[in-house]
């Protein structure tokens, strides 16, 4: 047992100690009158007047000690320090002490001075009985019991010495394990009333800690009994089921929690049988998590600790939000963010389990669909714009039946659909006639009307065996046909689309080939003066001869390059090769080499002509950059920088095909130019169409109003010569009447033929093969 001792006394348990002290005071005048009247009945007894004064100082005392008293429970208690309860408590064993003085001598005087039988006893008697008292009262104090022990034994003991008669004396010795034993049991009392209020206040304290820590959790808790009802609910519980404080719950089943919450309005009365069902399985054991559906927006995860025959607890927390984020998470990685259909993943999975549903024999379609001309939407109204238009097609290609199509959007302006079930193909034509209807039409985006329809390739085949990614690329086959014979169409897949996507493929490897090793043939097609008397420079134009389809058309290979992004590539092999052959050629000569519109994107460009001009030694006055209308509308401001550099440099600019563009005038005055080629559809019916003649005359009049050479291409016949020469709309000349391309040996004899002989040449003269590369 823990010692009451002084030093682990805490200050409130002290306190109330000494409180205990102070209390009571019935039993203090009872011993009051005892002691006054033991004492009045010796003096009358005896005729000491030792014992009348002893009388009144025992009234005197007690009076004090009284008042003392009155005082103390004055006093705002929860205000005291432990110097206040040390104060109180010395206060009080002072009175104590003084009372029991007085009481051990008299017993004293009895004994050795009176020597009277009744005086000694009736002292000793009412002496021991107020010793025998600090079990009972006074045991609060250590320092008050061992106070009245000392002062009542003290002169007792003394005066049974003093009679030193050997009875006495053994008697004063066998006080000494009274007094002794009567201490022990009062310190005894207070060691156990002071470990039980200690036990009593920890327990307390415990429970409150308990109760904070419950009430506190983030979690709700039912502890039930062995029966299943509940013993202890924590506020986390009340709050979610929406039940008040006043609503007692212990005793209760939890199936009647339950219905509370129902009432409350908490709990969806469609789902109260199933979580009931999941609860029960939880208290019986069966189940050690569940997973609750509590009403539409609610969901709670209960989990069970059991208890033996004692019970279970059930722990449960509102999951609602990770459930939604879960659902946010799931949405996220299987549908498109922006439209909200399925993404290619998800649309694989639905796919093939559909597929793994089908009937054998069963047939089943996938159509790729592309919308015609976006890329014009996202230049012309921004990328917000463009983002609108594609929710807005999707929203219509949710209006389609879920149950026979599966939508999905794979990235840009590419749909894919999935239709599970065709009979033939005259209901497939019947089913994507009515896809295509659905989505094509006006769209208003940000208060404009746009007129959009949309391409399709769609592939047919049997379930057994199907593979969906063979079936995607089959579909982007037939979508290529469809926008290669004409935009708003859809094609069915072919077997000879594969074909060609093949030779295309081979093409494609064999172009990027002979650009990596620059095995790429170049020519030179002749460009004369206006009268056709002097060469005054070349074009330079590449050309490829496949190992296996020989000759193969710029008109085919060019945009492949593009296609491929390697035609950056091209212009570099082209324009290292022509600026080394016109090196060796005579210093009046220039050579004119194209320009691609990724080219003029591309601020390395300049650099790249720079480096190879330095390489071949060749003034930059003599190489001429021709570019189309077509090939700077994309950037016009990257491309009039570059251009304005290059110009710098001394290089000659020359927009090419004028006339054929959109907004050509414009252009004249916005870009560094040096001069102008006109496009041969001015010269083709120059001869039957005297417009054409007007038309030519005004370009070639504008152009040299703001000081540009005008050259004239695409001349092929003696009347279309002659009358460009009487108009004088040309500086320069280039065409097929003076010569079509050839290799670099053969424009080097001719330019050599046109020094000694200077004479316009002939067409028949100049027609030869190729005999030269990028690498010759």
């Amino acid at each position: 047992m823990q010692a009451a001792d002084n030093t682990s006394f805490a200050a409130d348990v002290r306190l109330s100690f000494v409180v205990s002290l102070y209390q009571q005071r019935g039993t203090l005048f009872a011993g009051m009158i005892a002691h006054v009247v033991t004492t009045m009945a010796v003096y009358l007894r005896i005729d000491d007047p030792f014992y009348l004064y002893a009388a009144l100082a025992l009234f005197v005392v007690w009076t004090v000690r009284n008042i003392d008293m009155m005082v103390f429970d004055r006093l705002q208690k929860a205000n005291f320090k432990m110097a206040n309860t040390l104060h109180w408590e010395k206060r009080y064993v002072t009175g104590s002490f003084i009372t029991c003085s007085i009481l051990g001598t008299i017993c004293g005087h009895a004994l050795v001075v009176a020597q009277d039988p009744f005086a000694e006893l009736v002292t000793i008697s009412v002496t021991m009985a107020s010793m025998i008292s600090v079990v009972g009262r006074n045991f609060g104090s250590r320092l008050n019991v061992d106070m009245i022990v000392l002062a009542a034994c003290l002169p007792m003991m003394a005066g049974l010495l003093l009679a030193r008669d050997p009875y006495m004396i053994l008697m004063a010795l066998l006080l000494l394990p009274l007094f002794l034993t009567t201490r022990s049991m009062a310190n005894g009392v207070r060691d156990f009333l002071f470990n039980s209020v200690t036990a009593e206040r920890e327990t307390a304290e415990i429970a409150e800690r308990f109760d904070t820590a419950l009430n506190n959790m983030s979690h709700g808790l039912f502890m039930l009994d062995g029966d299943g009802r509940i013993e202890v609910a924590n506020r986390k519980a009340r709050e979610f089921f929406n039940i008040d404080e006043t609503t007692k719950l212990t005793g209760r089943a939890l199936k009647a929690t339950l219905r509370l919450g129902v009432r409350n309005g908490i709990v969806a009365t469609e789902n109260f049988a199933q979580i009931n069902q999941h609860l029960t399985n939880l208290i019986n054991g069966r189940d050690d998590r569940a997973l609750v559906r509590v009403n539409k927006n609610s969901w709670l995860e209960f989990s069970a600790r059991y208890r033996g025959e004692k019970g279970v607890v059930l722990i449960f927390e509102d999951v609602s939000d990770r459930i939604q984020s879960e659902k946010r998470i799931l949405h996220m990685a299987r549908f498109d963010n922006l439209t909200g259909l399925p993404n290619r993943s998800w649309f694989k999975e639905v796919v093939e389990l559909k597929i793994a549903k089908a009937e054998p024999g069963q047939n089943l379609a996938l159509a790729v669909l592309d919308i015609d001309d976006f890329k014009y939407v996202n230049d012309s109204m921004g990328h917000v714009s463009g983002d609108k238009l594609l929710i807005a097609i999707a929203n219509r290609l949710r209006s389609l039946s879920r149950q026979k199509f599966v939508n999905s959007r794979f990235g840009g302006d590419e749909f894919v659909l999935f239709i599970p079930d065709v009979k033939d193909a005259e209901d497939l034509v019947s089913t994507m006639n009515h896809v295509i209807d659905t989505l094509r039409g006006t769209y208003i985006i940000d208060g404009h009307k746009l007129f959009i329809s949309l391409s399709g390739g769609v592939v047919m085949a049997p379930v057994d065996g199907v593979q969906i990614e063979e079936l995607h690329i089959q579909a982007d086959l037939a979508l290529y046909e469809a926008k290669r014979r004409d935009k708003d169409r859809w094609t069915l897949f072919e077997k000879s689309m594969d074909l060609r996507y093949s030779d295309r493929q081979r093409m494609k490897a064999a172009l990027r080939e002979a650009i990596r090793t620059q095995t790429m043939n170049l020519f030179y097609q002749p460009m004369f003066n206006a009268a056709g008397t002097r060469i005054v420079g070349a074009e330079a134009l590449s050309r490829w001869t496949h190992p296996e389809l020989g000759s193969v058309s710029p008109a085919v290979y060019i945009p492949l390059a593009e296609e491929m992004g390697i035609v950056s590539e091209l212009t570099r092999c082209v324009v290292e090769r022509a600026v080394q052959d016109a090196a060796n050629w005579p210093r009046n000569l220039f050579v004119s080499v194209n320009l691609s519109a990724h080219d003029l994107n591309d601020r390395g460009i300049v650099s790249v002509i720079a480096d190879a001009l330095d390489r071949a030694n060749l003034p930059a006055e003599r190489l001429q950059l021709e570019i189309t209308e077509s090939g700077i509308m994309n950037d016009l401001d990257n491309a009039r920088e570059i251009l304005t550099e290059l110009r710098a440099m001394g290089m000659s600019i020359a927009i090419d095909d004028f006339g054929t563009g959109y907004s050509s005038l414009s252009y004249l005055d916005m870009l560094p130019l040096n001069k102008v080629k006109i496009d041969r559809s001015f010269v083709r019916d120059l001869t039957k169409d005297a417009k054409k003649m007007k038309l030519l005359r005004g370009v070639v009049h504008l152009a040299r109003e703001l000081g540009l050479e005008v050259v004239v291409e695409g001349v092929e016949t003696e009347d279309q010569l002659e009358m460009i020469r009487e108009n004088k709309c040309a500086d320069i000349i280039q065409g097929y009447i003076f010569g079509v391309p050839m290799p670099a040996t053969a424009f080097v004899e001719l330019v050599g033929k046109m020094s000694g002989h200077p004479k316009r040449p002939t067409l028949e003269s100049h027609v030869t093969q190729a005999d030269g590369s990028c690498n010759s």
